[in-house]
């Protein structure tokens, strides 16, 4: 009974806003319209420009993964002073706080385009779009990961004489390990992602495959495309889950 409000709440807020955009149910009526123009036009797939589509798939990869790992590098540290219980005062508390929101606001095909004047068509400009906004992402994850910390164990390595660092080191590290893992391997399905649509201003990889394929109506090769990502991301999942089970 007391969660009756908060169900009451959820479901105004799921009428308005469906009323807000615009839904009309009675435009479903007739699904038969998409899965026949699907089952006419995208099987079965092309696999003609298979080895260009790997290759691809692994530039894409490359892409993501280069660019969540340099965000989370530099992101760590950083988020020590976005903590409340740890930053050594309230004005760094809050500028970086500010910080991390101001560069997670800018999507980044945003982030891209104003990267292409200065390292032109490619990969890079989507790389650094992604590693800034990454940083203000895996700074906020993180920085909530340490006020959420168990005080226990770092109250344990303070008694027996713990500097600051020992704390981070013995009393949050083993928390937040898992943790970071496994926020990191979500984060690398996110930019896998990111990095398709990001295609469409010249990224490369999968995503700039997508786009033209799509613009030239061959439905077929985008099957086959849109299966490796499948595989990709599935891959990236499993290999995540595998660490994470030897990490705890």
């Amino acid at each position: 009974m007391r969660n009756l409000p908060a169900l009451f709440i959820v479901i105004i807020l799921l009428v308005w806003s469906g009323y807000g955009i615009g839904i009309d149910w009675s435009l479903f009526h007739d699904l038969g319209n998409s899965v026949r123009f699907v089952s006419e036009h995208w099987f079965p797939p092309d696999f003609s420009n298979s080895g260009a589509a790997w290759k691809a798939m692994i530039d894409t990869l490359q892409m993501a993964m280069f660019s969540t790992l340099a965000a989370l590098i530099i992101a760590f540290p950083l988020s020590f002073l976005a903590a409340r219980n740890w930053s050594p005062g309230l004005w760094l508390y809050n500028g970086s706080r500010t910080v991390f929101n101001f560069i997670r606001s800018i999507p980044e095909i945003v982030l891209a385009l104003i990267f292409i004047p200065t390292l032109g068509l490619g990969p890079l400009p989507a790389v650094m779009a992604l590693i800034i906004h990454n940083i203000g992402v895996f700074g906020k994850m993180i920085s909530e990961m340490i006020e959420a910390m168990d005080d226990g164990p770092l109250e344990a390595v303070k008694a027996v004489g713990g500097s600051r660092l020992h704390v981070a080191i013995y009393g949050i590290m083993p928390q937040m390990l898992p943790l970071i893992f496994s926020q990191y391997f979500y984060r690398l399905e996110v930019a896998i992602r990111t990095c398709l649509v990001l295609g469409i201003v010249g990224a490369g990889g999968l995503g700039q495959m997508l786009y033209n394929d799509f613009k030239q109506f061959m439905y077929q090769k985008v099957t086959f495309e849109v299966l490796l990502i499948m595989v990709l991301v599935t891959a990236v999942d499993y290999t995540g889950a595998f660490i994470r089970k030897r990490v705890k």
